[in-house]
């Protein structure tokens, strides 16, 4: 597969290599040869084992825990490609690490989603393909182009054949009500925002569930599950407010710390992400989880990249 950049390479980081090797056998592409190591004193040491010269590189590396590690790893590995003479790298985040510190909201803070932008295009990236950043202007933090997909179509497709009738999207917090909302409307749904206060004095948080759910089948919807406190609290309230059944969807599942004992003790029937993250043992052991690939959906986005044909269809 050979167009202006020369041939198609798919190459993988340590992060996530079967989301990688998911991606090449859709494009019927073979995996890139490449050595990546680490010194005792726990440095990247990494190779490329074959002749990219003139190749269009798509490197994937989501930048999930240790987000630091695989960061290094992925800039390192760019700084290879770029000094092997690859007519053009792609840098393939599924999951973009420091998204949340996208703004100074208070004194003294870093705008760390714009570093990491810098230093991705310092290393010598020249173009970004990623899925459903925190906040949709962190593209304008790149001087690169950058290419944002949603991962909607995959789990708006799964939740199309749960065949729930009485279906609400709910948001977690007011600020996701734009992404629920879109759910919503695709499905036929109805839409339900939870409202999250504390109490007045202090010890407690009060959620308050704007929108009629008794008796309904409830989905939560969010971009990333971290802690899954948000989301698991969410559930409890649904419940109490007279929901029938709750599911809970997000992209990014990067369930840390507790979260997936938290899962396990909640309301919630099933939890979809989807596999921009691997999960840990503990989550692939968690009957409730629900993992939908993304892999069609990059590969289809990569094919168009490599052709110089529109991206266009794919972000909805």
């Amino acid at each position: 597969m050979a167009i202006g950049f020369g041939e198609l390479k798919v190459f993988s980081g340590s992060a996530h290599p079967e989301l990688a090797r998911e991606i090449a056998a859709f494009l019927g592409v073979g995996f890139g040869q490449a050595r990546l190591r680490r010194f005792p004193d726990s440095e990247v040491s990494f190779q490329i084992d074959e002749n990219i010269r003139g190749t269009d590189v798509f490197l994937v590396q989501p930048t999930c825990a240790p987000v630091d590690q695989h960061l290094v790893e992925l800039l390192i590995m760019i700084d290879a490609f770029k000094r092997s003479s690859a007519a053009r790298i792609t840098a393939v985040v599924p999951y973009y690490g420091y998204a949340r510190q996208d703004r100074k909201d208070k004194p003294r803070v870093p705008i760390s989603a714009k570093l990491v932008a810098n230093i991705l295009s310092a290393a010598g990236t020249n173009r970004v393909l990623t899925m459903d950043l925190h906040k949709a202007q962190i593209q304008g933090f790149f001087d690169i182009p950058v290419d944002h997909l949603f991962a909607a179509p995959v789990i708006i497709d799964f939740l199309s054949r749960l065949d729930q009738p009485k279906l609400t999207i709910v948001s977690p917090d007011a600020g996701g009500a734009e992404r629920a909302r879109a759910y919503a409307k695709r499905l036929g749904a109805e839409l339900a925002i939870i409202d999250k206060r504390r109490s007045e004095d202090g010890t407690a948080e009060v959620m308050n569930v704007i929108g009629d759910v008794e008796g309904r089948t409830c989905i939560l919807q969010d971009d990333i599950i971290d802690t899954a406190g948000t989301i698991t609290k969410g559930a409890s309230a649904l419940k109490e407010n007279g929901a029938e059944r709750v599911f809970a969807c997000a992209v990014h599942g990067v369930l840390s710390g507790q979260a997936i004992d938290r899962i396990e003790k909640s309301p919630i029937d099933k939890l979809i992400v989807t596999n921009t993250i691997p999960l840990s043992p503990a989550g692939v052991a968690c009957s409730k989880i629900v993992v939908l690939s993304v892999a069609r959906l990059l590969g289809q986005a990569i094919k168009s990249i490599h052709e110089e044909t529109s991206v266009s269809s794919l972000f909805v």
